[in-house]
């Protein structure tokens, strides 16, 4: 395949990108791709495009320190690349890297998970049980008793839908 641009050496890059649904490829030889700013001496890793720390790199840029695990010598660079640790230390290590990393996988700087629909309304009047309790200790040690009986009456009411009987 012939590259697109010059038409007459071999195409070596292929591109391919995907814009809201339609996808369009581009084939590149070397000197054309190059000569267009696509690097192609500087390895790119998925996580090098979801820091955005991909593609050209401006001269102005001040370098990066590279730091490396004390435990196991796993370089900032290596984790780059792989998008894995090497031992538990490096979760330490590279902390600041972290919260942009997740933040452009999963869109959240937290993992929330999923929880089974049946199991969803059993957490949930777990998660109020909790919270009702915790109010009626509070009520008892500030000494108002009606907001406490009140509450002694929910618990009782959450603990029979926990159970099956409401």
């Amino acid at each position: 395949m012939l590259c697109e641009i010059c038409k007459t050496e071999e195409a070596t890059v292929h591109l391919t990108q995907v814009i809201d649904g339609s996808i369009k490829k581009l084939h590149l030889c070397e000197q054309c791709a190059q000569s267009n700013g696509f690097d192609l001496q500087g390895p790119i890793s998925i996580t090098d495009i979801l820091l955005g720390m991909g593609g050209k790199r401006e001269e102005t840029a001040k370098p990066v320190v590279e730091r490396s695990c004390p435990r196991c010598h796993m370089r900032r660079t290596d984790f780059k690349k792989t998008g894995r640790f090497g031992c538990a230390q490096c979760y330490e290590t590279f902390a600041e890297d972290l919260p942009p990393l997740l933040k452009a996988m999963h869109r959240n700087d937290r993992h929330i998970g999923k929880v089974p629909i049946r199991e969803a309304d059993r957490l949930n009047a777990m998660n109020e049980l909790n919270q009702l309790q915790a109010d009626l200790e509070q009520a008892i040690s500030n000494e108002n008793y009606e907001t406490a009986a009140t509450l002694r009456d929910q618990i009782m009411v959450c603990r029979q839908k926990l159970s099956g009987e409401g």
